[in-house]
């Protein structure tokens, strides 16, 4: 594994999307992880596969599905605001709370 690059459970279990690698390993195993390296899209099947800055990854965990661009691996599993510096949300995700109209129920 090279220097900028870190293991998919890890980085999501950093990056706050998960409070678990063992949950984050699970998302993987499942299918649910979607990586988009060099332009090839390709759906992860093992947490022990390794994503680098410039890596797209979605994933959908409760009914959301969430789509972001990595922009460093992390050293740790540090505070949100640290946690946010790890990722960028890509424009026209397709989490439904990133829109800017509110969920049904909510006018």
């Amino acid at each position: 594994m090279s220097e900028g690059s870190v293991r998919i459970d890890i980085w999501l279990w950093r990056a706050r999307f998960v409070k678990t690698r063992s949950l984050a390993a699970a998302l993987v195993e499942r299918g649910a992880v979607r990586l988009t390296h060099h332009g090839r899209q390709t759906r992860l099947d093992k947490p022990s596969r390794v994503v680098h800055p410039g890596d797209e990854i979605t994933f959908a965990i409760d009914g959301r599905v969430t789509a972001v661009r990595v922009e460093a691996p992390g050293e740790r599993r540090g505070p949100p605001t640290e946690a946010r510096a790890l990722y960028s949300s890509l424009e026209g995700s397709l989490d439904p709370a990133s829109s800017s109209e509110p969920p049904c129920g909510e006018r």
